[in-house]
Order: C-alpha cells, then sequence, then structure tokens
C-alpha cells in the first residue's frame, strides 16, 4: 500500500509517495505539468525488487508553488536535498520527460550519488535542434483550461488519449488538476511555473552532458502511431539522432525504442516499462 506524505527541504514542502519494498532505492521523476501520480501503474510493479519513491517536484502536484526556482540548479538541489532527508545514499533515477532531464543533470552534477538512470521519452531531446525559441514558447505554452467543466475535460481527455485511455490512466491524469466547487478543473501547475520550466528545458543541452555520465544509461523512448505528420515526423527524425549521438557518447546505455506509444509511456505500457527497468537495474552492474 503506497504511502503519502511531505517532507521539508530548502524550506519548501515536497508531496511524495512511498510504495515501500526492497532492495535498492528507485527515485522516480515525473515530467512538465505532471505528479508523481503518473507512476501508479509502474511503481507497485516494482517493489518485489526495489524500494520505489516518487516524488512531486517543486510547483507541481501536491508540493509547494514558490514563483521563482525552476531551473536545472534548483531543481536538482531540491531533488538533492529531498535525497539526504529521506537517507537515500545511493539510487536509480527514472526520469520522465523533462524528469529525464532533470535525472541527467543530476547525474552529471552528483555522481555519486546515482547507481543508474532510466531516460523514460525524455532526457535525450534538445528542443533548439529542431526549432526556434519563439516557435517553441508558443508550441509548450499550456491550453487554458481553468474553468472547463471536470466532464468536458474527461471526455477530451478520452480523445486525447484514445487507445491508450483506461480507467486507471484517467485517475492518474485527474490528479493533474484541482476540482472546484462548480466542477471546474484548475491545473495544479501555474501558466507562469510552467513557462519557467519550458524556457530551462529550451536552454538545456544533455548531449554536453552525455560524455560526463558514469553510470549506466537505459533510454525508453516511445514512437507515436502512425499517421505522422510533418511536424511529428521532424521531431521523431530529430530524437532518433539524439539517441545515436547518445549511444556513442555515453559509456554504458542500452536502448528500447517502444512503438505505437504515446509520450506518456507510464499510462500506456506500464507493465513494459517495469519490466525494461528491472531488466536494466538487476544486471546494470
Amino acid at each position: 500500500m503506497a504511502e503519502e506524505r511531505f517532507i521539508q527541504a530548502k524550506g519548501l514542502k515536497f508531496h511524495t509517495i512511498d510504495w515501500g519494498g526492497r532492495g535498492e532505492w528507485i527515485v522516480l521523476l515525473h515530467g512538465l505539468a505532471s505528479q508523481a501520480h503518473i507512476w501508479d501503474l509502474v511503481a507497485p510493479l516494482l517493489t518485489d525488487e526495489f524500494r520505489v519513491i516518487a516524488i512531486d517536484q517543486r510547483g507541481h502536484g501536491l508540493s509547494d508553488k514558490p514563483d521563482t526556482g525552476y531551473d536545472f540548479a534548483s531543481v536538482t538541489h531540491d531533488l538533492d536535498q529531498l535525497l539526504m532527508t529521506l537517507e537515500i545514499e545511493r539510487a536509480i533515477l527514472i526520469g520522465h520527460s523533462w524528469g529525464g532531464n532533470v535525472a541527467v543533470q543530476y547525474a552529471v552534477d552528483r555522481p555519486s550519488r546515482v547507481n543508474g538512470l532510466v531516460l523514460v521519452d525524455g532526457g535525450f531531446l534538445q528542443i533548439p535542434d529542431h526549432v526556434d525559441w519563439p516557435t517553441a514558447e508558443k508550441m509548450l505554452e499550456p491550453p487554458d483550461l481553468i474553468g472547463m467543466p471536470v466532464e468536458e475535460f474527461r471526455a477530451n481527455l478520452r480523445l486525447w488519449l484514445g487507445a491508450a485511455w483506461t480507467p486507471e490512466a484517467e485517475a492518474v491524469t485527474m490528479q493533474n488538476f484541482e476540482i472546484r466547487a462548480d466542477g471546474a478543473i484548475v491545473p495544479r501547475l501555474k501558466k507562469s511555473n510552467h513557462m519557467q520550466v519550458v524556457r530551462a528545458l529550451y536552454d538545456h543541452h544533455p548531449s554536453e552532458l552525455w560524455a560526463r555520465i558514469q553510470c549506466p544509461v537505459l533510454m525508453v523512448p516511445a514512437v507515436a502511431p502512425p499517421p505522422h505528420d510533418a511536424r511529428a515526423q521532424s521531431m521523431l527524425e530529430n530524437k532518433r539522432r539524439n539517441i545515436a549521438r547518445a549511444e556513442q557518447r555515453l559509456s554504458q546505455s542500452r536502448t528500447i525504442w517502444l512503438n505505437d506509444t504515446i509520450h506518456d509511456i507510464p499510462l500506456q505500457r506500464p507493465a513494459e516499462l517495469a519490466q525494461a527497468i528491472e531488466g536494466f537495474a538487476l544486471r546494470k552492474s
């Protein structure tokens, strides 16, 4: 049974979900505009072999939401303080999307504290490789969902998830929002904070960091179901180039491509993802 609790670090309150388990520590990091519950379908599958915890990063989920501090130096310092508070000396970091970039940066800055990295459709992309800042700013701006009736949002969510929709995936996604007394939704991540993360992500260059990573790395990129429009095809080609470049520069790496899969791999392919994580973590040494 997962235990949700709050931990104080750096003067902020961070929400965590602790699934317990035994063995080596696994720390799960969500992506932009997500939260720790995105791992609800994956984490329980890992507890036979590992000690598993997920964190709501600053501004996200139920953690505190300061108006600043969304750069990588601040976010990785948050993570370091949390691990020290939890008395986690070393861990395998698993990051989804933006969380993958956070994991990469942390592994470079504090190599003695990371036993391995699993990058789940993140941590290996560089936005400036295929779009300029004005385009990225517009493309990654969050939709205005404040005040949308919750049932209207649920209907739209089913369309967006498509074949990946399940009651469990819907329940996880709904954790991204507060539901007001009038039945309308409000994103837990404020737009101003969202855009600070976007800017930091745009300025992040993981290709400059890969050669400095000392631990084994598993990359798990997604390939969306066809058809692919021109922009999607361009982004996929860029992803493939970056994966190939990462494989060349990382000292120890493996890649598992998941075809016909949405970006939110933990929602659509939790069993396969958990199996990949377990296989990597048990054999990495």
